[in-house]
């Protein structure tokens, strides 16, 4: 099928929705490790606390971009599933923060990733079911721009509310202060209303043969077929997909890496605070969330850029510089003392941000078949969160026993880890840029 070319604000739309998702995976990322320490978590339990994010993508994506293949009705193919996780998200904001002991986090922190990911993985397959290949780095490029927008202001919240607003950024200890809850309350508004927008302003289309495709479900339905699938899937993935995964692994366990551990290094190693519940510690806290706001509003900006550079060089070599660039920029926190200048690191991080959110899926959609979109994008997940879990269940152990506990350095093997995936994107075989 040939598919009609969008205009900048059908596509502006279609991808509104990721400014709310991203008002949840800011929150969750620059504020997770802080409550779990403010409720008792020791530095070396935190990676192994963190291990219910990335499971649970690992069974929800593939199995929602599965179904999502498989439905067409009122609300299209993709819209469904953006709604029901909008308002499963929402839900786990308002309450995460109100959890009275660290189980409960815990908990929530499985229930908020599981919603996220039902709404995040079909906003990839929408991008690659409407444009074509000569948009789709576009398209990506938009969804980068609103996750990197609206984590600038997701992440700064905590810093914002109590600096501009007076709200207490303290609380007695095994509670969490009022300017974190406060932040969640703003982001579960924010994250239902922008998914809600690009439910309503975006409209799919159904399957060429729809008369089929409901025939096709019919007869191949229920638990075991849909297992089946993704499993075959799984086994007949496309080299380019093969190849980005070792990409993607060494990229996203860097970024593991800089959720879990940035807030106990700049808090205990910068700021050179003991107590997590100390005004010191708080600071430091609030000060991560500006520093991940920075990295975020730099992807922001970027993230039009970066399809401008791949015009004129290649999506393999725009990566790579700014996964070199990340590298550097994760590195850099062992050898600044003063907080200030970890905002410039925070820029390489930022351009590393904005390519691995878009490159990627831009390389790896002109190689995949467009009946099974959403089932592979699922199971593209798996090395976005086989490497999370690999960092939940390793850095602990290895910050413990080889670094003293000192959070700093794992910051450090962040680094090195995303200048191996530099090294290894360099390899990948581009579909679509060969076409050219």
């Amino acid at each position: 099928m040939i598919k009609s070319r969008l205009s900048f604000w059908q596509i502006w739309n279609m991808s509104f929705g990721f400014l709310g998702i991203q008002f949840g995976f800011a929150l969750q990322n620059a504020n997770v490790s802080r409550i779990f320490e403010t409720l008792g978590a020791s530095i070396d339990s935190i990676p192994i606390l963190w291990i219910a994010a990335p499971t649970t993508g690992l069974i929800v994506q593939p199995i929602i971009g599965y179904m999502s293949d498989r439905t067409w009705g009122k609300l299209g193919r993709r819209r469904p599933f953006f709604l029901v996780g909008a308002i499963l998200a929402s839900l786990a904001l308002i309450i995460m923060p109100n959890s009275p002991v660290l189980w409960i986090a815990a908990g929530m922190l499985w229930i908020l990733d599981a919603s996220i990911n039902i709404s995040m993985e079909p906003f990839r397959a929408l991008v690659a079911d409407l444009l074509p290949s000569d948009q789709r780095t576009t398209g990506f490029a938009v969804q980068s721009f609103f996750i990197g927008t609206g984590a600038v202001v997701a992440s700064s919240l905590p810093y914002l509310l109590t600096n501009i607003l007076g709200i207490s950024n303290t609380a007695e200890a095994g509670s969490i202060p009022d300017s974190v809850k406060y932040s969640f309350y703003i982001g579960a508004v924010a994250f239902f209303s922008a998914v809600l927008w690009t439910v309503i302003k975006t409209k799919e289309y159904p399957p060429e043969n729809i008369e089929a495709f409901r025939a096709d479900i019919r007869e191949n339905k229920g638990f075991f077929h849909g297992t089946k699938e993704i499993f075959q899937s799984l086994l007949k993935m496309p080299k380019t997909m093969i190849q980005l995964a070792v990409v993607q692994y060494f990229s996203w366990f860097a970024l593991f890496a800089m959720w879990i551990y940035t807030t106990p290094a700049v808090a205990h190693t910068i700021f050179g605070a003991d107590d997590p519940h100390s005004e010191l510690y708080n600071q430091g806290a609030n000060w991560v969330g500006v520093l991940f706001s920075v990295y975020n509003g730099f992807a922001a900006i970027t993230a039009f850029l970066l399809p401008l550079l791949a015009r004129y060089t290649s999506r393999k070599i725009v990566h790579s510089i700014s996964l070199v660039a990340g590298g550097i920029g994760l590195a850099s926190f062992l050898f600044i003392k003063n907080p200030d200048l970890l905002i410039i690191s925070e820029l390489g991080i930022g351009l590393a941000w904005a390519s691995i959110l878009a490159m990627p899926y831009a390389i790896l959609a002109g190689s995949l078949p467009q009946e099974k979109m959403g089932v592979y994008m699922g199971i593209f997940n798996f090395f976005i969160v086989i490497p999370q879990i690999t960092a939940a269940a390793l850095l602990g152990l290895i910050v413990k026993y080889f670094f003293g506990n000192n959070a700093i350095y794992a910051l450090l093997i962040g680094g090195v880890s995303m200048v191996i995936a530099a090294i290894l994107v360099i390899f990948v075989n581009d579909v679509d840029e060969v076409k050219k």
